[in-house]
């Protein structure tokens, strides 16, 4: 089944590749290109002010042209460039994981479409609770017996 691919972790790494070995060769190419992206794995920093962000719908396209193609680079496994946003340019770097490049676009035409769906389980941490620990020195301490462990 389809699921069965696109929902695996190797065909993620794999999608993850070609996305990245594409913008590096658009980038060595001096081609313009635009980045259909998932907004909400996006970050702006500074963050974007409500008005604006609020415009964005869920896949939200990106053309990397002039300044905002020039301030372009891959770090780590993101995509990041500047650029301006409303009607007062307003500046913040962006910050777009490339497995969150849902296609890579050319003149209107897909260069290349990211099916990956791969979601990492994210570990859950027990959070100790000192009160737990408390409470049971309370009851170590209250029982007469226990005073056998204590120096004198």
């Amino acid at each position: 089944m389809l699921d069965n691919v696109i929902e695996d972790k190797n065909f993620a790494k794999v999608m993850q590749k070609n996305i990245q070995n594409l913008i590096i060769y658009l980038f060595e190419k001096d081609e313009h290109f635009g980045v259909l992206c998932k907004i909400d794995q996006i970050t702006f920093e500074p963050p974007l002010p409500k008005e604006i962000s609020s415009e964005f719908r869920s896949m939200t396209l990106f053309f990397l042209a002039g300044y905002t193609f020039d301030t372009a680079a891959i770090l780590d496994d993101n995509l990041v460039f500047e650029a301006g946003f409303g009607t007062d340019n307003f500046g913040s770097i962006v910050t777009v994981p490339l497995l969150g490049i849902v296609q890579i676009i050319i003149d209107e035409t897909p260069l290349l479409i990211n099916l990956a769906n791969y979601k990492k389980v994210k570990k859950t941490v027990k959070k100790v609770d000192n009160g737990g620990v408390e409470n049971s020195m309370a009851s170590f301490l209250s029982n007469p017996e226990n005073s056998k462990f204590f120096k004198k």
